[in-house]
């Protein structure tokens, strides 16, 4: 699943599967939430959003019940880190 960055309140990345009706929405402390049965134009809505934290809080974690799953959100590597040294 492709995951679109987003910086709203404590959401960082939210993807969505059409075929499952799937969204995973990702937290600036690493939590991975998945909820089942979102409607496409519930997904459009909240990837769309200039208040992606509001829309998420009033519309899907209010709404849904969420499955937290394992995995910790992608982790790139800096290419200045063999430079200087990861701090």
């Amino acid at each position: 699943m492709e995951m679109k960055k987003i910086n709203s309140g404590k959401l960082r990345a939210a993807g969505y599967d059409r075929g499952a009706k799937l969204l995973r929405v990702q937290f600036d402390d690493g939590t991975t939430l998945e909820y089942v049965g979102i409607a496409e134009e519930t997904w459009r809505r909240l990837s769309s959003s200039g208040s992606a934290w509001s829309f998420y809080r009033d519309n899907i974690e209010e709404e849904f019940a969420g499955r937290k799953v394992s995995g910790k959100p992608e982790t790139k590597t800096n290419p200045l880190d063999e430079l200087f040294g990861k701090s």
